[in-house]
């Protein structure tokens, strides 16, 4: 049996999806899963047992591409996924691209959500779909699809694999620095309306090293604005955290994390491979539902999250929150109210309780 699944998503979304490849696998052990993705998302799935080809959508090369251009990669990509022959292909979003690869695979059992497109629907893209999402967690989202097929899930959980190579150097960078007991703090995310004030975090970062005495260790993106807003952070410290942000690809991000005593930081995907690793999150919330993407307990392998907007835990995992939220311009950027309401003492009080 030959099986595809798409998600042409974020990283974090990618991640999430690998509870419903798990299940496929044990469902189907004899089954080959092939995953197409947008190739910014690779290091979530590349070193997963459970898959065994990967589709990489070039989205900025396409996207900077000429209008001929564009239809060439389109059609290159297309083409080399369809040459597969699919049995049964799980479109995971509403996307268009994913139901047109769909549609054109003719496998016996196409499974997705209703697209809007009106055109992609008069040929019926997939042969079962759900109509509407249910509002519950990303990983029960995606597990969804397992009713389509009249299967249940055999376990809840989202598994993320470092490469042999990442282990290694996060190994030496830690040795080097005589680092071995430490607390990660990731004080940014590709949308900037859900960080926390630089001045507080440098508050958390210097209690954390002045008063607790471990370590902290700071991550970030290669982003400029990323690496500039840490820059920040670090100009409002009286302590020496150690600073790896834009030093790190996904892959290493994620063999650091899987050493680390505790994850703080926003809801990013960063935070995701945290809660995939079993390692202990307090997660600052501004915007966002943890209904839907609060940080996954693999061990109690549920989500308890409810939309309240406060104080949450789920198994091992904290998320704070305040309610009201509106996204406002100040200084020239975009905030979130609630993500500057959560002070510094409610995160330290949290801290305090996982140390």
């Amino acid at each position: 049996m030959k099986i595809l699944i798409i998600k042409f998503r974020h990283i974090g979304d990618v991640l999430l999806s690998t509870a419903l490849i798990r299940n496929l696998k044990l469902h189907f052990p004899d089954a080959s899963i092939d995953m197409a993705v947008n190739e910014e998302t690779k290091a979530m799935i590349e070193h997963n047992p459970d898959i065994d080809q990967l589709f990489l959508y070039p989205r900025n090369k396409i996207k900077n591409s000429s209008v001929l251009g564009k239809v060439l990669l389109e059609t290159a990509y297309t083409k080399k996924i369809l040459s597969n022959h699919y049995d049964l292909v799980i479109n995971l979003t509403e996307g268009d691209r994913g139901a047109l690869i769909s549609l054109l695979s003719r496998a016996k059992t196409r499974l997705g959500i209703q697209t809007k497109n009106y055109f992609i629907n008069l040929f019926s893209p997939f042969t079962r779909t759900i109509q509407k999402q249910p509002i519950v967690h990303t990983v029960e989202r995606d597990l969804e699809f397992l009713k389509l097929l009249e299967l249940t899930p055999l376990e809840k959980k989202v598994q993320l694999f470092s490469s042999e190579s990442a282990k290694e150097k996060i190994n030496t960078i830690l040795s080097k620095n005589k680092i071995k007991d430490f607390i990660i703090i990731h004080p940014v995310s590709r949308w900037m309306f859900k960080c926390w004030d630089d001045e507080k975090f440098a508050h958390v970062i210097d209690y954390i090293e002045l008063t607790l005495k471990k370590k902290v260790v700071i991550t970030a993106s290669p982003d400029p604005i990323e690496l500039n807003k840490v820059e920040s952070i670090l100009q409002n410290c009286k302590s020496t955290p150690l600073n790896l942000s834009g030093l790190l690809s996904l892959d290493e991000l994620s063999a650091l994390i899987a050493k680390a005593s505790l994850f703080v930081g926003a809801d990013t995907a960063p935070m995701h491979m945290a809660a995939a690793l079993d390692i202990p999150i307090i997660a600052l919330f501004g915007p966002s539902n943890p209904v839907l993407w609060g940080p996954w307990d693999n061990e109690t392998q549920k989500s308890e999250y409810t939309n309240i907007r406060a104080l949450q835990t789920n198994g091992k995992h904290i998320v704070i929150q305040h309610p009201d939220d509106e996204i406002i311009y100040h200084n020239g950027r975009k905030i979130s109210t609630a993500m500057m309401k959560i002070t510094t003492a409610e995160v330290i009080e949290q801290i305090n309780k996982k140390i």
